[in-house]
């Protein structure tokens, strides 16, 4: 049996993935302030034939900001060359791909905050001057060759924006902030997907239900669908109905307010064993054997939106509605309940 390990190679849920982004404008359902900005400026940039001043995208995973970089990249009729702050080990990594681009390309880094220090200070002269400088030979030797790069865009993304130092921050010409996206946006995402993805019909209060179960975010809503999809399809006749969807879901672990049982642990650890807070960061990731920064950038935020838990001076604590949900009672130390 053939192994399936070339690099660059993508597997069916991949392929999926790639088939359920929208291929115009027009087609990406939300962030509509920032679609505004963003068609007011590639106008501008054609109007005058001039390359389109780069961009950075920031926000937690799965809102877009891939899905929003190549549709820049198709507005403009511009070729887009992919990589990510990771892959790019070397200067030299870096001069082999800016000199392949060509006049108007874009160049989209994804996790830009994760270049290392002699990347990110080489990118500079060639974000502001296009050219780039290269050190050919060692020690007296060495001399310095400049090469001119044609006028192209960087366009990068970023789930931690305070980790990006303020020089590169500066060099960007626009900088958007990705929101969370409302039930309703999600749940005509949700409709459309199930197009794509040739899945019967679904009834529209049943697409709200799973938006309200999506945590705000696209790529979220389409997993669970996926999900859903392969309940209907064995336990069911491919239709999605409110049988199916309690099934699924319960058996997935995600509750009305679409917590999952990582969000759960947190919370309970939160209320149970500290009380409500507040506690550290660090103290209650230990405390469900969770990273750090998963639990800031993947966890907190929409418990945060949700109105679950506050992010305090003193440390994380868990609000009224948290002990609510979870069906825990308040603790009665009066000091802790004056601040719910």
């Amino acid at each position: 049996m053939k192994k399936k390990s070339e690099k660059g190679e993508k597997n069916q849920e991949e392929i999926f993935d790639d088939s359920l982004r929208p291929k115009k404008m027009g087609q990406f359902l939300g962030q509509e302030k920032i679609k505004e900005k963003l068609e007011i400026f590639i106008r501008a940039t054609q109007k005058r034939k001039e390359s389109l001043d780069h961009l950075l995208f920031y926000g937690p995973p799965g809102l877009g900001k891939t899905t929003l970089a190549h549709l820049v990249a198709h507005e403009l009729g511009v070729n887009i060359r992919v990589t990510s702050g990771p892959a790019i080990e070397r200067s030299g990594d870096l001069a082999s791909i800016l000199t392949n681009l060509k006049e108007g390309d874009i160049l989209f880094i994804d996790e830009v905050h994760r270049l290392n220090k002699p990347v990110e200070e080489a990118l500079y002269p060639a974000m502001e001057d296009f050219c780039l400088d290269i050190i050919l030979g060692k020690g007296p030797s060495a001399r310095t060759v400049r090469l001119e790069l044609p006028k192209f865009t960087i366009v990068a993304a970023t789930t931690r924006i305070g980790l990006l130092s303020s020089p590169m921050r500066d060099r960007f010409g626009a900088i958007f902030r990705m929101e969370f996206y409302e039930d309703k946006e999600l749940a005509q995402i949700i409709n459309r997907s199930a197009r794509i993805l040739k899945v019967p019909p679904i009834e529209s209060q049943i697409c709200f239900q799973l938006a309200g179960r999506a945590r705000g975010t696209p790529r979220i809503a389409n997993r669970i669908l996926k999900r859903i999809r392969d309940f209907a399809q064995i336990k069911g006749k491919g239709v999605i109905d409110e049988k199916i969807l309690g099934e699924a879901l319960a058996i997935l672990e995600i509750d009305s307010l679409g917590l999952d049982k990582t969000d759960r642990d947190l919370l309970t650890a939160l209320c149970l064993d500290h009380r409500g807070g507040p506690v550290g960061a660090s103290t209650l990731a230990a405390s469900i054997s969770e990273d750090v920064g998963t639990m800031e950038d993947v966890l907190e935020p929409y418990l945060m939106k949700r109105g679950l838990l506050r992010r305090t001076p003193k440390g994380r604590m868990a609000t009224k509605k948290a002990f609510s949900h979870l069906g825990i009672p308040l603790p009665k130390d009066t000091k802790q309940t004056s601040l719910f």
